[in-house]
């Protein structure tokens, strides 16, 4: 039972920075590095916007080539109404005061 206790070791203490009365100054930075920071968001901003424009015309290139488009399709054509539909849709456009006869 011999058990020999070691000093438990303090933590460093970082040296604290000389107080000259003004506080925490934030770091300056020039306009310089302003610029450069924005010229490096736009850039980014370009590079998704660029890759965002290639998904779209992929997009769109697949629909037009997915059948969906009117080429070889025949044009709709008209029904032709019969004595009676003209009778009914004559009489009720009357009724509707569309027409003055």
């Amino acid at each position: 039972m011999d058990e020999k206790k070691e000093p438990e070791k303090e933590p460093e203490k970082k040296p604290a920075p000389a107080d000259t009365g003004e506080g925490v100054q934030p770091k300056a930075t020039t306009l310089v590095d302003d610029a450069n920071t924005a010229a490096e968001r736009l850039e980014k901003a370009n590079e998704r916007q660029a890759e965002l424009l290639r998904q779209q015309e992929d997009l769109e290139a697949r629909k037009a080539l997915g059948g969906r488009s009117e080429a070889g399709q025949s044009p709709v054509e008209p029904k032709e109404e019969t004595p009676k539909e003209y009778r009914e849709r004559v009489e009720k456009e009357m009724s509707e005061g569309k027409h003055n006869d």
